[in-house]
């Protein structure tokens, strides 16, 4: 099904190898802009030469095996490269930014709990309302910018009805929730204004929340009803003090949410409608598919689309003391403590070691092969609403007449630090016109 060339140059490593021999922070300078801008030739050559690629200033990790491994050993590979700047933002320790301790065992059973599977299809159902009332105001202008106007409001619409968390209002959650997750993950340099930025938000949202909380529990004392969303759920939750989940929990907790969902969920999505656009046979068939609302038969549509640019790339992690990674195999490799090591789940969905035909857009993957919402101790804890929520607003957008990528530079994409979208400009209707 319509394969999209991602075969490597076979020059980054000498070229790499020659600027390193000159100039190390030159060399390091020209990987990041590739992981940016080439990331498919860079990363299938270091699969397929230099597995386990080792810097100066980190490691990154290509092959399936080896970023499940990293991924699977919070203790060895912990997140605390970035957890302390969620904890600042938020005023205490957030379970994020924490490995193996009971918090995050605690924090994290109470929240899937709170996340029950059970509501998936009336979440689906929610994101596909929202998403139809977007695209309907829409629809006349005959185009619509897929992020602002469609992606993140459903993402925040989300938020406010199924978590119960709106913000004084959309915008200004939006704007806590970019702030905090820029510092928190892209700050690569440590910028003082993004992490200045972080802390107010933090604060902002600590506070909103703590008002919000009080009300609640004012209302539960009234006997007034309460909507059954998940704040609501935690609000009427009474666990005995020894477990440790005060009120300053509760709230982190909430917070954690938007956090999780009002960026990734509408990446996602772009990256995904994006990739079906590109592949028109395909979108032919995704179309089809999404016109009888069989998830089991549209969503791997949406999952094989999102594996060719997935968007997390990266993710991040610290070594904590020395480790043999991938010991046993001739890529082994010793990985000394304080090492920065990069996973790269974009890197290993198409390790051809494991998945059968890479770079073709098949329908069969198994889900063990997909790394979208990570693996091991971290991965997303909301990652049942958040798949019904992704597939479901595309699966509308597909819906409609007409639906096509605009030439550059209006239907380009565009990033907020190179990472988030923020721009993403799509067709509807006849020509521009509505249908």
């Amino acid at each position: 099904m319509g394969a999209v060339d991602q075969t490597s140059t076979g020059s980054h490593l000498e070229r790499y190898d020659e600027a390193l021999a000159r100039d190390p922070m030159a060399a390091l300078v020209m990987v990041r802009e590739w992981m940016r801008t080439d990331w498919r030739a860079l990363f299938a050559e270091l699969r397929g030469r230099r597995p386990i690629f080792v810097t100066p200033a980190f490691t990154v990790v290509t092959r399936l095996a080896d970023v499940v491994e990293v991924l699977s050993h919070e203790e060895v590979f912990s997140v605390r490269a970035f957890g302390p700047r969620l904890d600042a933002a938020m005023g205490g320790p957030f379970m994020l930014g924490r490995d193996a301790t009971p918090m995050n065992w605690r924090d994290r059973g109470l929240m899937q709990v709170m996340l029950d599977p059970c509501d998936v299809a009336d979440v689906r159902e929610l994101a596909g309302r929202i998403a139809d009332e977007l695209l309907d105001a829409a629809w006349p202008s005959g185009r619509v910018e897929a992020v602002h106007e469609l992606f993140r409001p459903v993402a925040l619409g989300v938020c406010a009805q199924y978590f119960g968390l709106s913000g004084p209002d959309p915008q200004t959650l939006s704007r806590w929730t970019r702030a905090i997750v820029t510092d928190g993950f892209a700050n690569f340099t440590g910028d003082p204004e993004i992490q200045a930025a972080s802390l107010v938000a933090g604060t902002e949202m600590m506070d909103h929340l703590r008002g919000r909380l009080a009300e609640r529990r004012a209302a539960l004392r009234a006997g007034q009803d309460l909507p059954d969303d998940v704040f609501t759920r935690l609000v009427r939750t009474v666990l005995p003090p020894a477990i440790g989940i005060d009120d300053e929990r509760i709230l982190i907790n909430m917070a954690g949410l938007p956090l999780g969902f009002v960026e990734s969920a509408p990446g996602a999505m772009v990256e995904a409608v994006e990739q079906l656009l590109l592949r028109p046979q395909v979108l032919e068939q995704a179309v089809q598919a999404a016109a009888d609302r069989d998830p089991g038969r549209f969503d791997r549509y949406v999952w094989e689309a999102l594996r060719f640019n997935p968007f997390f790339k990266l993710l991040p992690r610290l070594c904590e003391h020395d480790h043999v990674l991938a010991a046993g195999t001739p890529r082994s490799t010793l990985i000394p403590a304080g090492t920065f090591v990069l996973a790269a789940p974009a890197s290993a969905m198409f390790d051809a070691d494991v998945v059968t035909e890479p770079h073709e857009f098949r329908l069969d993957r198994p889900g063990h092969h997909q790394l979208f919402f990570g693996h091991g101790h971290h991965a997303c804890l909301g990652v049942h609403p958040a798949r019904v929520v992704i597939c479901e607003v595309i699966r509308r957008l597909l819906l409609r007449p007409g639906l096509r990528l605009l030439p550059a530079p209006e239907g380009r994409i565009v990033r907020a630090n190179g990472i988030f979208p923020d721009r993403f400009v799509l067709g509807l209707g006849a020509d521009g016109q509505e249908g």
